[in-house]
């Protein structure tokens, strides 16, 4: 038995090694990797800088004069809403995907004060370009807490809200000490192929690995590679300052719009784990929990649990995380 682990564990690593030597460095905002639709970009001007956002806007022949807004992940950009845009134009639905400033496509800025009601600030500037008033607004992960805050702001504009595995359900500065940004932005320093895979294969899949994960890996390990990783890590080290000290938790109970929780139940992401004990740890991110405690505080709220499924219900169970999410969408 001892044998056989070691040999799978020797065939992961040969498998691992040889994705690392073919891994492809990236451009600081990703011009050298292709989305799978059309992107367009709209000037962002703040904080005394001239930025720019990327978005995809994908409108269906069959427009069915209902839009859906998909918002990122922290560890993510739009290009992992593929599957989702797709199902979701069949429907009928205009699907508009944004980049937030820092991620993806969108610009790297030297310095800038990362809020949650900054990037919904500058997503509703796309809406606006755009002319759409009205949308539904899907939150993955730190999507989540982005789009819990474009709610709060933008009741008007919010149709519905779904909230899929997002973190911000628990307010981790009561359990983690603070780390200020210089620590973030060094732990992101370290950052490498092997780490960002080990992370998002205990994490997110339960160590159950297929192949079709490896693009996310990539997207994020190919910047190790360009010369500006310092000033992608730095932003990357500002957004979780934002998460960790801007929890949105207690205004749960102030989101008025109709709103669909999608859970995986194996999920446990919980920023500062490593920072913590192993008794305090094993009482941070228990979703089959929070999802529920959650549900409570939003009135006229709807739970989808998904059992053993982790973080990423659209990239790891797609048909059990597009049905009650399209069933919500269409009533």
């Amino acid at each position: 038995m001892k044998f056989k682990f070691l040999i799978g564990l020797f065939f992961l690593t040969l498998g691992s090694f040889a994705q690392r030597e073919q891994l492809q460095w990236l451009d600081i905002n990703l011009s050298n990797y292709d989305y799978p639709y059309p992107v367009h970009f709209i000037p962002v001007n703040i904080q005394q800088q001239e930025l720019k956002m990327e978005y995809m806007d994908v409108k269906p022949d069959n427009y069915n004069g209902k839009n859906i807004l998909l918002l990122h992940g922290k560890n993510f950009n739009g290009a992992y809403w593929k599957t989702t845009i797709e199902a979701l134009t069949k429907k009928g639905f205009r699907v508009i995907v944004p980049d937030q400033i820092g991620f993806g496509k969108s610009s790297k800025p030297d310095n800038f004060q990362y809020s949650f009601q900054q990037l919904a600030q500058n997503t509703k500037q796309i809406l606006d370009s755009l002319g759409i008033k009205k949308t539904a607004v899907l939150g993955h992960s730190m999507g989540g807490m982005v789009a819990t805050r474009f709610a709060l702001l933008y009741p008007e504009v919010t149709e519905k809200l779904i909230l899929e595995n997002p973190i911000g359900l628990e307010d981790w500065k009561l359990k983690v000490p603070y780390k200020n940004v210089d620590w973030w932005y060094k732990n992101e320093l370290k950052q490498s192929y092997e780490g960002i895979k080990k992370y998002q294969l205990e994490s997110y899949y339960d160590g159950k690995w297929k192949p079709e994960y490896d693009q996310w890996v990539n997207l994020l390990a190919g910047w190790t590679l360009n010369s500006d990783f310092k000033k992608i890590a730095w932003n990357s080290a500002l957004a979780y300052d934002m998460i960790f000290t801007q929890p949105v938790v207690y205004e749960f109970q102030n989101i008025k719009v109709p709103t669909l929780l999608i859970i995986g139940t194996r999920d446990r992401t919980a920023l500062g784990k490593p920072l913590v004990t192993e008794e305090i740890r094993n009482t941070m991110g228990l979703y089959s929990v929070l999802g529920k405690e959650t549900q409570k505080k939003i009135a006229n709220s709807k739970l989808v649990e998904i059992p053993n499924i982790g973080h990423m219900p659209h990239i790891e169970s797609f048909d059990k995380f597009i049905q009650p999410l399209t069933a919500f969408l269409e009533k």
